[in-house]
């Protein structure tokens, strides 16, 4: 009797697609979403407007979540040996691979419905984005840094809006390289030194488990030299982008931002110096304030310009 008193309350299936897209952890889409969010500020010289900010905002949140569906169907075996994963729906059976797949189809689409509002270019942009999304869940295998494959994916938004904003007409090879200048790419190029340094930070809680069933990490491929190189990642995203963004986020609000973003990675350094689990997953939850931090210093440095 006292067995069933005590047996888990069973979920209903709404609870447990919201468990498998991570609707509990906002971190996730948020990391995408402030560096794309700056890059439309800075492509349009301010405010984009309402509509580029709904189909951007929805479409980070959509396309995070269908990313979770893919990723935990590619890891469900391994998913079973980590202590943090262990208990993911399609890891325990709970939603089978057929849901977890179409629920990610379903999500995908409508990110593609809300891209077609855009302009052809973008939407070539986001078929790319879509080709990186779809391989990373399967680079864990073949990548000694898997992480820089991840921090591709995490910044395809920041081409995509200059995409948005300077695109029109048909698509063409050259519209997709004129609507995507120099300075987008130096963006990405920063924002991929930040992905790697806060997915290294998340690899890092895991290590152990990864190194026990053969995964590939940037925190095992580091070893020792992990906490060095995630500052140095830090410095370089924060460097990139304060030159970058120089001539376009005016005034001192943005170089502000660039001081409170600092004292954050110095924050992240006292959390992850001595390798604990809980450090290293509190600093990776964290990372979501230093984007927006960046993303409120140019945004305001243009409302105030």
């Amino acid at each position: 009797m006292s067995e069933v008193l005590n047996a888990p309350t069973p979920r209903s299936k709404a609870s447990l697609y919201l468990a498998l897209i991570r609707w509990d952890r906002p971190a996730g889409w948020l990391l995408l979403l402030w560096p794309t969010l700056t890059a439309l500020w800075v492509a349009s010289g301010g405010f984009p407007g309402w509509h580029l900010i709904t189909v951007f905002t929805l479409g980070t949140v959509l396309m995070r979540s269908a990313g979770c569906c893919i990723n935990d169907v590619a890891d469900r075996e391994f998913d079973r040996h980590v202590k943090r994963t262990a208990g993911r729906p399609v890891t325990t059976g709970a939603v089978t691979v057929k849901e977890a797949l179409g629920l990610g189809a379903v999500l995908a689409l409508l990110a593609f419905l809300l891209v077609l509002t855009t302009n052809a270019v973008t939407v070539a942009w986001s078929v790319a984005a879509l080709a990186v999304t779809l391989i990373y869940p399967y680079a864990k295998r073949y990548v000694s840094m898997p992480q820089a494959v991840l921090g591709v994916a995490f910044s395809f938004g920041i081409p995509m809006a200059f995409a948005a904003v300077l695109g029109n007409g048909a698509f063409s090879v050259v519209a997709m390289q004129s609507s995507v200048p120099t300075l987008a790419w130096v963006l990405l190029l920063g924002n991929l030194l930040w992905v790697l340094a806060y997915d290294t930070e998340y690899a890092m809680v895991d290590r152990d488990d990864d190194l026990r069933i053969g995964m590939k990490t940037s925190a095992i491929t580091l070893g020792r030299w992990d906490v060095p190189v995630i500052m140095a990642c830090y410095l370089g995203y924060m460097s990139i982008w304060a030159l970058a963004l120089d001539k376009y986020a005016q005034g001192a609000l943005f170089y502000i931002a660039i001081l409170v973003a600092l004292v954050q990675v110095f924050w992240h350094f006292t959390l992850i110096r001595s390798r604990t689990r809980d450090g290293c997953f509190k600093a990776f939850r964290l990372n979501h304030w230093l984007g927006f931090t960046l993303f409120a210093g140019v945004a305001l440095s243009y409302s105030l310009a």
